[in-house]
């Protein structure tokens, strides 16, 4: 048996990573509200979360361009895996060094590593349903 697949996600793959993201970030925002740090460091990790985002959207933006012939200089390419490694590693230092409790840092770094994987499976998922308008740029 020989069935074509679509390369249209599903709704259901849709609507599992939208919520997904949406999950991580709300409870790592939520625990940075009830966070008892002072406010520079309910920035940094805000900070951190901002940038992680863009950076692993970027990645995933840059390979799929690459697997598509689509020209992506090695720079761009390179800076983008580079912030994802530097995200991530500042996240470890500053949990690491934090004066929070064990269970405290285990949610932090859970919230951020399922919202970093979300954005990348929605920006697929974007680009995905966005691939028989056209060129495919409209929707990134």
């Amino acid at each position: 048996m020989n069935r074509a697949i679509s390369g249209k996600p599903s709704a259901a793959f849709v609507g599992a990573s939208w919520t997904a993201l949406m999950l991580g970030a709300l409870a790592y925002l939520i625990g940075l509200w009830n966070a008892s740090m002072q406010l520079n460091e309910k920035g940094y990790y805000l900070t951190l979360l901002l940038y992680g985002l863009f950076a692993a959207v970027s990645v995933q933006k840059a390979v799929r361009d690459r697997m598509e012939g689509v020209p992506v200089t090695n720079i761009y390419y390179g800076l983008a895996c580079v912030s994802v490694v530097s995200a991530l590693l500042l996240l470890f230092i500053g949990l690491w060094n934090a004066q929070i409790s064990f269970s405290e840092k285990g949610f932090y770094g859970m919230a951020y590593a399922l919202s970093l994987f979300a954005a990348i499976a929605v920006q697929k998922n974007t680009r995905d349903s966005g691939a028989g308008m056209g060129s495919g740029d409209e929707l990134e």
